[in-house]
């Protein structure tokens, strides 16, 4: 059965309280990546001090973080679509805060080991509840636009961490990194707290505000799957971005770690805002021409993302392939946006959270979680430490998934025309 979808909103004006909530939401996604990704930057002075194996660094970064945080997605989603979003993400952000602020009192591998796992808690309550107020906030038209400046705050906040930590750790030891920029999230808490909250499906046309699909109804349909299957896929070499091209960097062109933390924070908060800001601009322009217009774009961009992996690995000048990272980072995160307003335009505003929760589940277990295994795997196969050169084939399963992911989206977006149609404001 086809089902409607109104590229015009029920509010066709977008007030100034709605800048802000963006403006406060991104700066707490900020946070979350900065937070998330510090401990990164500071694996060599932790490893020293504590005399932490690779593998015990593994599970500080990824393991503890990544399982509760995507488990977690999906509960806290059901959660988001039945309380007030607003102290939802308020509670999160100052739980996650605190206890990044505290990892910098840790004293072996299991205190840090729970400062991480409350990290990801807390910072799984944010995602599901932002989109979906975001989702009320902006209108159709520009909720692409509205929601890739929300999620350029990735670029910024990884690329403040790389920096800021970098700096700090180097000046004041690694703990004042966690004290200086964990603890103060917590303040911004009360901000969160006292946003206003819209009426869900505020934005929706009164047509729209109620669903013809149940979110059972929409998991069985072609459309959905190849949404979520689409950018999982474009995820893997996404997320490999910032945990394997950084080894890559050093231990094929052989530059310094702060090198590589230089160039690579350059490159987020530079090519990574502007392609998640155009990116999300440029697919609100093309979905008014056809409602699949969104991951035709998302399309493209993956299909672009594996042609400058492919470069990545064939090139040998570092400094022409560290300039070619600006554009890698800005086609590698240009989707985030775009995938979240189809998401949003699919599902009934009243289970916006719970669907997010099930999507960031399916697109971080297979780029944070599947992915790293099967490189490191491949890695180790190889023998890289003793060949470095040989990443150059593990790191094809980059390239060869942002094809893979270009074809499923393409597909995803002429299914995506075919079922819906247009309907009158």
């Amino acid at each position: 059965m086809e089902q409607a979808i109104s590229i015009e909103p029920a509010r066709t004006r977008v007030g100034g309280y709605a800048w802000y909530a963006l403006g406060l939401l991104t700066f707490v996604y900020l946070l979350n990546f900065l937070d998330r990704m510090l401990i990164y930057i500071l694996f060599t002075p932790i490893k020293k001090e504590m005399s932490f194996s690779d593998v015990e660094l593994a599970l500080l970064s990824s393991t503890s973080f990544v399982i509760f945080y995507t488990l977690l997605g999906i509960p806290f989603g059901r959660l988001a679509d039945k309380i007030e979003r607003k102290k939802m993400i308020a509670l999160g952000l100052a739980a996650w805060s605190v206890f990044s602020g505290m990892t910098g009192f840790a004293t072996d591998f299991w205190t840090i080991f729970a400062c991480r796992v409350m990290v990801g808690v807390g910072e799984a309550t944010l995602g599901p509840a932002a989109l979906s107020l975001l989702s009320d906030f902006f209108p159709k038209r520009i909720r692409a636009t509205a929601q890739g400046i929300y999620s350029s705050a990735i670029a910024v906040g990884s690329g403040l961490a790389f920096l800021l930590g970098g700096w700090i750790a180097d000046a004041m030891g690694w703990r004042y990194a966690f004290y200086l920029l964990g603890f103060p999230g917590a303040l911004v808490a009360i901000f969160v707290f006292l946003l206003k909250e819209p009426t869900r499906g505020e934005s929706e046309t009164k047509s729209e505000a109620k669903s013809e699909a149940s979110l059972k109804e929409l998991f069985k349909t072609k459309t959905l799957w190849l949404h979520h299957l689409g950018y999982a896929i474009f995820n893997v070499g996404s997320a490999s971005i910032g945990a394997w091209l950084t080894v890559y960097f050093a231990r094929v062109h052989k530059l310094s770690l702060s090198e590589i933390g230089l160039w690579f924070g350059v490159a987020m908060m530079t090519g990574g805002v502007a392609g998640m800001i155009l990116g999300g601009r440029f697919a609100d322009k093309f979905r008014k021409k056809q409602i699949g217009g969104r991951m035709l774009v998302a399309s493209v961009s993956a299909l672009a993302s594996a042609a400058i992996w492919a470069m990545m690995l064939l090139g040998d000048d570092a400094k022409t392939l560290l300039a070619l990272n600006v554009a890698m980072q800005a086609f590698a995160l240009s989707w985030l946006g775009p995938s979240f307003a189809d998401l949003n335009d699919i599902v009934e505003p009243k289970q916006r959270g719970l669907a997010v929760g099930v999507y960031f589940f399916i697109v971080n277990v297979a780029g944070y979680g599947i992915a790293p295994l099967v490189i490191g795997r491949l890695n180790d196969a190889m023998n890289v430490v003793a060949n470095p050169d040989a990443m150059r084939l593990s790191l094809a399963v980059c390239p060869a998934a942002s094809a893979v992911a270009a074809l499923v989206l393409w597909l995803g977006s002429r299914e995506m025309n075919s079922r819906y149609k247009e309907a009158s404001p």
